[in-house]
């Protein structure tokens, strides 16, 4: 394999975090090849644009980054991929710059555009950089059709990797370092270890399997439907030895009648159902989720009843995205959209319930003793170290003698808004 000398690169990357994980195969790739990853103010040899569509804002600011690479590395192959370029790759191409739009189906093999006829290393990650935690994809596409979601249409229908291939990657990763894994995908639900309907392997079966990693210490799964944490998925992350007491699971409204026009395959009532199973097994299991707020139809009826399942379920984190128009979906061509004052101020709500629950949720863990895996330092902390509980609340420790990556006993202290305060044990 023929090496680079003394070439650079440049990857931005928007969105989701397959999203993540695609960008970070690519990195490997090119580092593999000889390219070094280069910062902000410096130029590149190649440059690479991994976009996202699934609001407005996304599709302004994945053209926004094409435009700022094109115009700050004048001289680079500007290459574009992810759900923006598939969804407009005229409208990306006719951007200055652009050496090429690839295709979600082609993403893994996105390097082929530029090396041509040259043996590649293989798409799959080694490292995460910047995180302590690495997700791994296991899933992609999907078949749901939710009303108001652009991603079937741009990400394909779903398929699965296989449990082996995934094992690999995982074990690759361990073996640089990485303590927590995270399983990752478009629709994660629809798993399948890539095998016929008669005989298909399921999320449960491939949580097992990564969970028995040697040197695995953290597995969370990220993104799930409430209906598709089936009592199989539940003894798996309940009993793993590593699996985390934590799971992001959808909300995205607390109405019945909106998630039916949402084309949701549950109820709030599942939803809740879902919760209380998983307290049930183990009472510090927490939650983090996702909500639209101004779905069209969204009366302030429909609106209360998002706002009393995130005081029900004192989520860890909301995610909220305001509801916005996609071209070719269903809900772009439903009646009665809600003003943008009144989805400004449900916004608003929303975000400030949000905190207001998280802090609640913390303020009963003041006191107790738990491990923290350490992540970063950040500039509004000087001289403290944020981390996250194995059921993933934020903690802040005295930097001291620890880095990044480390796991600690933490003796919990206080609680304030932007997380717990620890005491590492036996400082």
């Amino acid at each position: 394999m023929m090496e680079q000398k003394n070439k650079k690169f440049k990857i931005v990357t928007l969105g989701c975090r397959t999203n993540q994980y695609e960008s970070q195969a690519y990195h490997d790739q090119l580092t593999e090849l000889g390219y070094t990853g280069v910062k902000e103010d410096e130029a590149a040899d190649i440059c690479i644009v991994n976009t996202c569509t699934v609001t407005d804002s996304a599709d302004r600011s994945s053209r926004l980054e094409i435009r700022k690479l094109a115009e700050q590395n004048p001289h680079s192959q500007l290459v574009v991929t992810g759900c923006a370029a598939e969804r407009a790759p005229q409208e990306i191409l006719q951007i200055g710059g652009v050496s090429h739009v690839v295709p979600n189906k082609d993403k893994e093999k996105l390097l082929s555009y530029l090396f041509k006829d040259q043996e590649l290393p293989e798409f799959s990650i080694k490292h995460f950089d910047a995180h302590t935690r690495a997700f791994v994809k296991v899933q992609d596409g999907c078949d749901s059709f939710c009303t108001y979601c652009i991603l079937p249409y741009v990400r394909g229908r779903s398929h699965s990797r296989t449990i082996d291939e995934v094992l690999r990657e995982v074990e690759g990763l361990i073996a640089n370092g990485f303590k927590e894994i995270v399983l990752t995908g478009i629709n994660i639900g629809d798993f399948d270890g890539n095998k016929p309907e008669e005989t298909p392997d399921r999320l449960a079966d491939l949580v097992r399997a990564v969970d028995k990693v040697p040197g695995l210490r953290r597995l969370r799964i990220s993104s799930i439907d409430p209906d598709e944490v089936d009592d199989d998925l539940l003894d798996a992350v309940i009993n793993g030895k590593n699996t985390a007491p934590s799971m992001h699971i959808v909300l995205q409204s607390g109405s019945n009648v909106i998630l039916k026009r949402m084309n949701r395959k549950y109820t709030r009532q599942i939803f809740m159902q879902t919760v209380d199973r998983l307290l049930a097994a183990h009472s510090d299991f927490t939650f983090t989720t996702d909500v639209i707020v101004g779905f069209p139809g969204e009366t302030q009826g429909d609106f209360e009843q998002t706002l009393s399942v995130i005081r029900e379920v004192k989520f860890a984190k909301v995610h909220m995205f305001p509801y916005s128009d996609r071209p070719r979906t269903r809900s772009s061509l439903m009646p009665n959209k809600v003003p943008p004052d009144i989805m400004k101020a449900r916004k608003q709500e929303v975000m400030h319930l949000a905190e207001t629950v998280a802090y609640e949720l913390r303020e009963q863990y003041v006191g107790r003793t738990m491990t923290v895996l350490t992540e970063k330092t950040d500039k509004m902390h000087p001289g403290f170290l944020s981390g996250h509980t194995e059921n993933f609340l934020t903690v802040w420790i005295a930097e001291g003698d620890h880095q990044s990556n480390e796991l600690v006993t933490v003796k919990l202290v206080e609680n304030t808004p932007h997380g717990l305060t620890g005491i590492v044990d036996g400082n």
